[in-house]
């Protein structure tokens, strides 16, 4: 075999690796957003499609990984070849938590089907659409090698903190307002949680592009603006209290 047709066989191997993990991201978008729509349309059966097709982002985790951990043994690669490879590895690893974060999103759809409706639920939507405006972005970014839109991605992070910070004080209020509310309203604690989870493993994967871009880090701190460890119930007449 010559050193060119080696050559060769390895980029195609790269480019089929690169092909994979794009599908996957697609997928694990197309999870997030159904389990949105089945959460605000209240259908359980259309969430329970989305519980069952994180099998299939399960199994291109294991494709993916044993593709990567075949061309590691047969092909050796180094410095970018490398990272190329690394990348994959990290990057599937995060779409495969996508995945499940949105199939947890699909479950608590179902129970929230069958309480009554809450009016902040309107919240939810507008932070799933711009962590999966994230997601896109970041696999994009993958795609065309563009540590720049990366970072770019990464740092839309804060807002997504912002908008789960907001939500979080707002179903607090709501439950102190009415108790028939709490069931519903920490479902959508979860809801919300679990989207703020989706948007760090996108900024994980915009941090990965960078590296396989640049052979090193991001130099500056992740953008971190999640404080709901720190709140504070606000009492009934709108006070916070201990």
């Amino acid at each position: 075999m010559t050193a060119e047709h080696i050559v060769k066989s390895f980029d195609d191997e790269l480019k089929l690796l690169s092909r994979t993990i794009a599908q996957m991201g697609g997928l694990s978008e197309v999870q997030l957003q159904t389990a949105t729509d089945a959460l605000m349309r209240r259908d359980a059966e259309l969430a329970g499609k989305v519980i069952q097709s994180d099998k299939r982002i399960d199994e291109m985790e294991q494709q993916i990984g044993d593709m990567a951990m075949r061309m590691l043994a047969l092909r050796q690669p180094m410095a970018s070849d490398l990272r190329e490879v690394v990348a994959a590895l990290k990057i599937s690893a995060d779409l495969e938590r996508i995945g499940d974060y949105a199939t947890n999103i699909a479950k608590r759809a179902i129970a929230i089907s069958q309480t009554q409706p809450v009016s902040t639920l309107q919240a939810i939507p507008r932070m799933a659409q711009l962590v999966q405006s994230i997601i896109k972005d970041v696999l994009d970014a993958y795609v065309d090698k563009n540590a720049e839109r990366a970072v770019a991605a990464w740092n839309r992070d804060e807002e997504v903190d912002s908008l789960y910070n907001s939500l979080f004080r707002e179903l607090l209020t709501y439950m102190m307002e009415d108790p028939r509310n709490i069931g519903s309203c920490i479902h959508l604690m979860f809801i919300a949680k679990n989207i703020e989870r989706i948007g760090d493993h996108a900024t994980n994967i915009a941090e990965t592009v960078y590296f396989l871009v640049h052979g090193r880090g991001i130099e500056v701190a992740r953008p971190k603006g999640d404080v709901t460890s720190y709140a504070i119930a606000p009492t009934p007449g709108g006070r916070t209290g201990a």
